[in-house]
């Protein structure tokens, strides 16, 4: 496995609208693409950086029965909270595969379908400490590969 960046930190809030104008005016950060992950039951909102840089923040929201983070709000009184950080891998399926053989505790075991299309794997918190990681295919790595 070989991470190749730091491709979001997630913060979950209960509402996306309520949330995204501290990042926008305070931090100068832009609205990026907004979607509901049907899959995950997750509305994500992604703020960037004017730059747009490879790393961004994620909000996210349950939207319809996703338990784990209706769960994650409540554990924190309501309040918004860093609910993850996602690191882009060149090989998503052989990362979790071999994640799995050393015995790392992993809530998916083969790739699924998450934000921006991308296909993601999440390692149980008990793998890093009780932080929730993802692993996210590195779609700039894909495009690339073979040009060298």
């Amino acid at each position: 496995m070989r991470i190749t960046r730091i491709d979001h930190v997630a913060v979950c809030v209960k509402d996306l609208d309520a949330a995204l104008p501290p990042w926008l005016k305070l931090l100068g950060l832009m609205h990026g693409p907004r979607e509901f992950v049907e899959a995950q039951k997750t509305e994500a909102l992604f703020v960037l950086t004017p730059e747009e840089a490879g790393a961004c923040v994620e909000l996210i929201a349950p939207k319809g029965g996703n338990a784990g983070l209706e769960k994650f709000l409540e554990k924190n009184g309501g309040k918004a909270g860093l609910h993850h950080i996602a690191f882009a891998v060149d090989d998503l399926a052989a990362a979790l595969k071999e994640l799995d053989a050393a015995g790392v505790p992993l809530i998916d075991k083969v790739p699924r379908q998450g934000a921006r299309g991308h296909q993601v794997g999440f390692l149980h918190p008990k793998a890093a400490d009780g932080i929730l990681v993802e692993l996210v295919s590195d779609h700039a790595h894909v495009k690339t590969q073979g040009r060298h």
